[in-house]
C-alpha cells in the first residue's frame, strides 16, 4: 500500500492512483494532471459528426452517445481525465421541467419561475428517473481503465438564473431582484436546486465517477456579500450531500476571483480558478488550503506556439505553490479550436513536470 509521500507504482494502475486524483488530495504526482473544460465538445470534428442531427438533450440521455463523445478527448488528446458529457440542465428535463437547449442560444425555460406558487411546482429529481445516466457512467468506467472519469453538475445559482431568467442573460436582472425582494422564495428555490444537483451528482459517483465538479458558471455575476447571504449555503449543500463518497470534489465559477475563498469554503476539495485572476493570486487568496484547477486563458490556444509554450509553462510553474494543481483552461474550449493544439498542449505540461 503507497503512503501519502510516496508515488504508487504502476504495476497496477487503478482511477484512484491517477495522476489527476492524487494532485486533487495534495498528494505527489509524476507529472501535473490535464483536462479541458469542454473538450467533448464542438471544437472536434468526431463530435460534429456523431452530434448531427440529434439535439443536445437527447445526445445527453444516449449511453451510447454519451459513452463515445465522453471518450474521444481521451483518444485524441492523451488527457488525464475523462469529463461526463451532459449539460448543467439535463437533471431539470429529467425532473419534468419544460426546457430546450437552442443552438445559438442555450437553455431556454417554457414557462420561467417567479413565484413562491411556481417554486412549489419544481419537480424533484428522482434518481429512477435518470438510470440511463448510472448506465453511462458505468460504461465508461469500463472503458477508462485507469483514467478517471469527473461527473459533474451545475450549482443552484447557475440553474436559479436559467430558470428564473428563462434562459441566458448578461445582466441576471430578475434573478438577483427576486434574491433581494423575496428572500424566502429564492432559498425555497435554491434549496430545491441543491437536492436536485446533489441527486445528478450520487448517482454518477455511485456509478464509479472518481471525482465531481460543482459549475456555478454565473456566480461571478455577484458581490461576495451576496454570494455568502444568497449562494454559498446552497452550494455547501450540494457539496456535502456528497462528502461521504470520498471522492475530489472541484468547485468552478466565471469572473469569480473575488469569490474564490468563499467557493473553497463551500466544501471544495479543489477550486477552479479562471483565467482572470493568475494562480499565484488564487493560492495566496485561498491560504494555501486548497488544491486549484486552471486557468489558461482559452484565447491563447491561437496565439503563436512559442507564445502559447511559454504561458503554459508558466501555469505549470505557479501551480506549484499550491497543495496540488490539475492544468486546464481558465474557462471551455472555444468551438474554433485546433484540436492539435489541445494535444500539443497536454504534451507539454507532462513533459514540463517530468523535467
Amino acid at each position: 500500500m503507497s503512503t501519502p509521500d510516496v508515488i504508487p507504482p504502476a504495476a497496477e494502475p487503478a482511477p484512484a492512483d491517477s495522476a489527476l486524483v492524487r494532485a486533487a488530495r495534495g498528494l505527489p504526482v509524476r507529472h501535473t494532471p490535464v483536462w479541458f473544460m469542454r473538450q467533448a465538445g464542438r471544437s472536434l470534428p468526431e463530435y460534429r459528426a456523431i452530434r448531427e442531427g440529434i439535439g443536445m438533450l437527447a445526445s445527453c440521455r444516449r449511453p451510447d452517445l454519451v459513452t463515445e463523445i465522453t471518450l474521444q478527448p481521451v483518444r485524441r488528446h492523451g488527457v488525464d481525465a475523462a469529463i461526463f458529457f451532459s449539460d448543467i440542465v439535463v437533471p431539470l428535463a429529467a425532473a419534468g421541467v419544460d426546457l430546450d437547449i437552442v443552438p445559438g442560444v442555450g437553455p431556454v425555460v417554457a414557462a420561467p419561475i417567479r413565484t413562491r406558487a411556481d417554486v412549489e411546482r419544481l419537480p424533484l429529481l428522482d434518481p429512477e428517473a435518470i438510470p440511463d445516466i448510472a448506465e453511462s457512467v458505468r460504461l465508461l468506467v469500463a472503458e477508462l481503465g485507469p483514467t478517471p472519469l469527473i461527473g459533474f453538475a451545475g450549482a443552484p445559482f447557475t440553474l436559479a438564473s436559467y430558470l428564473v431568467e428563462g434562459g441566458p442573460s448578461k445582466t441576471h436582472a430578475r434573478t438577483k431582484a427576486l434574491m433581494h425582494s423575496d428572500p424566502d422564495t429564492w432559498h425555497a428555490l435554491c434549496g430545491r436546486l441543491a437536492a436536485m444537483s446533489a441527486t445528478f451528482l450520487r448517482v454518477q459517483v455511485e456509478a464509479g465517477a472518481s471525482a465531481l465538479q460543482l459549475f456555478d458558471s454565473w456566480a461571478g455575476a455577484l458581490s461576495r456579500e451576496d454570494y455568502v447571504r444568497f449562494v454559498q449555503p446552497h452550494s455547501a449543500s450540494v457539496l456535502g450531500a456528497v462528502a461521504d463518497l470520498g471522492v475530489p470534489r472541484i468547485h468552478f465559477g466565471v469572473g469569480t476571483g473575488e469569490l474564490l475563498a468563499e467557493m473553497g469554503r463551500a466544501g471544495a476539495d479543489i477550486v477552479g480558478v479562471d483565467y482572470r485572476v493568475s494562480l499565484t493570486d488564487a493560492v495566496a487568496r485561498l491560504g494555501g488550503s486548497y488544491a486549484v484547477q486552471g486557468n489558461l486563458d482559452p484565447a491563447l490556444l491561437f496565439a503563436p506556439m512559442p507564445v502559447l509554450r511559454e504561458r503554459v509553462l508558466e501555469i505549470v510553474a505557479e501551480g506549484r505553490a499550491a497543495p496540488g494543481h490539475i492544468f486546464n483552461l481558465g474557462h471551455g474550449v472555444p468551438p474554433e479550436a485546433d484540436p492539435d493544439v489541445l494535444t500539443r498542449v497536454v504534451e507539454i505540461v507532462h513533459e514540463a513536470a517530468a523535467r
